[in-house]
């Protein structure tokens, strides 16, 4: 049984612990929230844990009848997220919506894709396999750099807007980022996404330098400078959780 235990000054509590579902062994946060009026649960991005937000002093009874209570839930949205294996030589993941092989080879050499009539498309990885998912990612990375930044220069041309930096991270929350002050920032793992996606993205975070809002004259700038952005985004709402799920 779980025990939200407090300390000295009675601050909200954080616990952890595992949950099993769907044949998954997941990472589970209960965090105690003092605005809370009722129970929240919600799925990492990815599939990667589970996050349950509970008013103070909830008896522990009552937080595990809830989880019970929504393992229906969960089990529907889990089968939505692959189990997707670590990256490793024989598995395939999508390059620009384009699932590719990922193949080792010993020795030396920079990481690549084969293409050729007769096989599938495939990533070709040097070294040993202990270092196959960091080479596939760094991979992933370089493509970002090279094809985000180029649509960026592309598509703040069009808007009148400068970008004061582009960053790569792996975020979890979030694929695309601008600040008030011309930053923008994109999640590598969109270059796993067709290339429509990548630039809906693109598109998305360079509007923001003009309009840092949701509203209708984002929406209409988003949409001039990316014809297709309500069917990218709506790719990416279903099947982003798959692209989060693969582990590097």
């Amino acid at each position: 049984m779980l025990k939200l235990l407090r300390n000295r000054q009675d601050k909200p509590s954080v616990e952890k612990r595992v949950f099993e579902v769907a044949g998954r062994s997941l990472p589970l946060t209960i965090s105690e929230n003092i605005r809370a009026k009722r129970l929240t649960l919600r799925i990492a991005p990815g599939g990667r844990g589970l996050k349950l937000t509970v008013p103070p002093k909830l008896p522990t009874r009552e937080v595990d009848a809830f989880l019970e209570r929504n393992r229906g839930w969960l089990i529907s949205k889990l089968d939505l997220v692959p189990d997707q294996p670590k990256v490793r030589a024989g598995i395939k993941i999508p390059i620009q919506g384009v699932n590719h092989l990922v193949v080792r080879q010993d020795g030396r050499g920079v990481t690549h894709i084969k293409i050729n009539e007769t096989e599938e498309p495939q990533l070709v990885v040097f070294g040993d396999e202990k270092f196959v998912a960091r080479r596939v990612s760094d991979f992933l990375k370089k493509e970002a750099k090279r094809e985000i930044e180029a649509l960026v220069a592309h598509h703040t041309k069009t808007v009148g807007r400068k970008a004061k930096s582009i960053t790569f991270r792996d975020t979890i929350s979030r694929w695309g980022s601008c600040t008030s002050d011309g930053k923008l920032s994109f999640s590598w793992r969109i270059m796993m996404a067709p290339p429509s996606v990548i630039n809906y993205l693109v598109a998305h975070e360079v509007a923001h330098l003009q309009e840092m809002n949701h509203s209708a004259r984002f929406w209409a700038l988003c949409t001039s400078l990316c014809p297709d952005t309500d069917k990218c985004k709506s790719w990416l709402k279903r099947n982003g959780n798959k692209l989060q799920a693969i582990e590097f």
